[in-house]
């Protein structure tokens, strides 16, 4: 698989310089200044395409150009983004950047609790919390009927989790879900915004009503309605499960397992309508078999994120080293190396380690932990084309 890494632009503290050296052969990354919902302009693309190819790699995936939330609740401006879409996906096209990795969750693009879990190494992870996240939707958004979402072993815990959370803390679970795990991928809120609370709630009165029937039939719309213009200019659609893999917030989820996965490939047929097999996302639930997912939609799947995650019997998760967890990396590069050994292939995220979580890193997405992890990840593959004979 080809070698790639998440750049966050010419902003980046981790530079391509940095990159190169290190063994990265694509880069991951998007016109993050471009508003969602604009067309990314043609010339815009090139610049950076150009940039990238100046340091000796290529611009392998889009990760992301964003799917407006008008378009995954159909709002009366559905059709018109849709357009913006495709001129955006004729651009990119027309430039050689031919993949593209998007989701389809609404609001909350992915969830954690603790972005610096300690372990027992040193180091630190990802975390959620069940607990901790009810606490949050209960008694910080205040969701009108979230208590019936919840366990009652859950909001047990939520009960003794009142007793001593300060307004620290809270400010701190604010800011881990959905401030600093969105903000910086063209999310629905930044850093900047001074209430984002409120901001959240008016983003999730947007979907009321929207069962996930209704959002399965929204996402077939757009993406019956893109295809021609994938066909035309050989775009390849490739959508990133939910993170995590269940309902959040009272908000359906519609890529969380095997049954999901085939509904949108099988009522949008065609091979340009693929998948982003992010083992991570996907492990995270423990109703998943990562392997058994990965024999199953390899031939359907355009790019790839090695990653894995531990679930504990009460169903919180932590982002697990890389070579441990629910998700056999190894097991998975026999797969795809077997199926495609040309597909781009990230880490995705790495641990906070030898003083990452001090450098400014946006969360999930540090330089050593990263780096690490894709050493390891090197060498699962050197070890698995050997025995494939893959040169």
């Amino acid at each position: 698989m080809e070698k790639t890494w998440r750049w966050f632009g010419k902003n980046d503290k981790i530079t391509l310089e940095m990159l190169r050296q290190i063994g990265v052969e694509g880069i991951v990354t998007a016109l993050h200044d471009v508003p969602n919902g604009e067309v990314w302009q043609r010339e815009k693309i090139r610049d950076l395409r150009e940039y990238i190819e100046s340091y000796g790699m290529r611009w392998s995936v889009v990760e992301s150009l964003p799917v407006s939330e008008s378009i995954k609740y159909g709002g009366k401006d559905r059709d018109e983004l849709i357009e913006n879409y495709k001129e955006s996906l004729k651009n990119l096209g027309l430039e050689g950047v031919h993949t593209i990795c998007y989701n389809f969750m609404p609001v909350l693009d992915w969830a954690r609790t603790d972005l610096t879990h300690p372990n027992p190494n040193g180091t630190s992870n990802l975390y959620f919390s069940h607990a901790q996240f009810a606490y949050f939707d209960c008694h910080i958004l205040k969701r009108e009927g979230a208590e019936k979402d919840y366990s009652k072993e859950v909001l047990m815990e939520v009960e003794e989790l009142k007793k001593k959370m300060s307004k620290e803390d809270d400010h701190r679970l604010v800011e881990n879900i959905i401030v600093k795990t969105q903000g910086f991928v063209n999310g629905n809120i930044t850093e900047n915004d001074e209430h984002p609370v409120e901001i959240f709630k008016g983003l999730l009165k947007l979907y009321q009503g929207i069962t996930k029937d209704g959002l399965r039939q929204n996402m077939k719309y757009f993406l019956s309605a893109i295809m021609p213009t994938c066909r035309e200019y050989g775009m390849y659609m490739c959508v990133h499960p939910d993170d995590p893999p269940f309902p959040i917030l009272g908000l359906p989820r519609i890529v969380t397992c095997d049954e999901d996965i085939e509904w949108f490939l099988s009522e949008v047929d065609d091979e340009h309508n693929g998948l982003t097999f992010c083992a991570g996302s996907l492990s995270a639930g423990a109703h998943n078999d990562i392997s058994s997912l990965a024999r199953k939609y390899a031939k359907r799947t355009w790019f790839v994120h090695m990653r894995s995650c531990y679930v504990y019997p009460n169903g919180d998760f932590t982002e697990a080293s890389h070579l441990g967890g629910r998700a056999d990396l190894v097991e998975l590069a026999h797969i795809f190396e077997k199926v495609n050994p040309s597909l781009p292939m990230r880490v995705d995220h790495g641990p906070n380690m030898l003083g990452d979580e001090t450098r400014g890193y946006n969360a999930g997405y540090t330089f050593l932990g990263r780096m690490f992890a894709l050493g390891q990840v090197e060498g699962i593959l050197s070890a698995v084309d050997k025995e494939l004979g893959i040169k």
